[in-house]
């Protein structure tokens, strides 16, 4: 009989305690912060930290503009190789300006299939009116004629 309650009171204590463990994991974080760090705030923006106060840190948001947010604001501290890849785009991946690389392949693989014609591709629908008649008259009905009575 006293089962669940044990059950439930032992719940209740791992949860409580998987909060406390995150919630000091957060003060520690935003802690280590120093002046130069890369930071993302709460609302997803990223800013470098100019000063660290006590309930305060002043960002730069863009090359002069500054603002200051509270500690708590602070969501990821971030090393300075993430920072620069997102703020930066200092990446190695090369994105081309325009989708002419994405059909390149498909035209080569047409040009060996085929030389000296490239194959298009058939989007029309076939209905069996159409295969009878080209002018859409199979029956001898004009478009919008129906048998009702």
């Amino acid at each position: 009989m006293l089962l669940p309650f044990i059950v439930l009171i032992g719940a209740m204590f791992l949860m409580t305690r998987s909060a406390k463990k995150k919630q000091q994991q957060a003060a520690e974080m935003r802690n280590q912060m120093q002046p130069g760090s890369g930071v993302r705030t709460i609302g997803g923006m990223y800013a470098t930290v100019k000063e660290v106060g006590d309930e305060t840190v002043l960002l730069e948001v863009a090359p002069g503009v500054h603002a200051v947010y509270a500690k708590n604001a602070i969501g990821a501290v971030l090393e300075d190789s993430e920072y620069n890849r997102i703020v930066h785009g200092d990446d190695d991946t090369v994105v081309p300006d325009d989708a002419s690389s994405l059909t390149e392949a498909a035209e080569k693989a047409d040009e060996a299939d085929e030389p000296g014609e490239t194959a298009k591709a058939d989007l029309t629908k076939k209905t069996d009116a159409d295969e009878g008649d080209k002018d859409g008259k199979a029956d001898g009905k004009a478009d919008g004629e129906t048998e009702a009575k």
